[in-house]
């Protein structure tokens, strides 16, 4: 949305104010859908999702590419509205560092040799984050790693289904962390 101010001392302001009453209007409306995520009202990407059938098997509607259920601890990659790989065992992160939940993140980086710039080994260097691809603000990302271990925040794949999942996801790819208990629940109600 664009408003232009008309300001009297010069017409050269007029673009500035225009260009910073939109960068307000953004803002104010992640704010808002950041608001109503916190709030626990349905966010409009949930409303959405939530109009679009089920992939087979999944809790996840079929513009996902990637769905992860943090109940069952479960993830497939889904091509085509049809499941190409899965159900495989991840785990997800720990208290205080719970995996973030969301109809509609998106996959913005993929690093085949990611080395943790938050975590160290026991010997102090960078823990690895093989097959990464990231998904969510914070660092998330599958990636390898110990599916009996939890994560912070993160989802932990088998090295083999890290790698598939590299490889399937590019950038842009629709990323749906549900719990399938509330998905069931929230499409009752519609």
């Amino acid at each position: 949305m664009r408003r232009e101010i008309m300001l009297s001392n010069g017409g050269h302001r007029t673009k500035t104010v225009a260009v910073l009453v939109g960068i307000v209007a953004v803002f104010g409306g992640l704010l808002a859908g950041r608001a109503v995520a916190e709030t626990g009202h349905t966010a409009p990407a949930a409303l959405a999702a939530h109009s679009q059938p089920l992939v087979d098997g999944t809790p996840c509607s079929s513009s996902a590419r990637s769905c992860v259920d943090l109940e069952s601890q479960q993830a497939w990659l889904i091509a085509d509205g049809k499941v190409v790989r899965g159900p495989v065992k991840i785990s997800s992160g720990g208290a205080g560092k719970e995996t973030p939940v969301g109809h509609s993140f998106r996959v913005f980086r993929k690093e085949k040799d990611h080395k943790s710039g938050e975590f160290k080994l026991a010997n102090g260097q960078p823990a690895p984050m093989p097959w990464a691809v990231f998904f969510a603000d914070g660092g998330i990302a599958f990636h390898a790693g110990d599916p009996a271990r939890a994560s912070s925040g993160c989802i932990h794949l088998p090295a083999a289904d890290a790698q598939a999942w590299f490889e399937h996801l590019q950038i842009g790819d629709q990323v749906q962390v549900v719990k399938a208990s509330e998905e069931m629940a929230a499409r009752a109600g519609h």
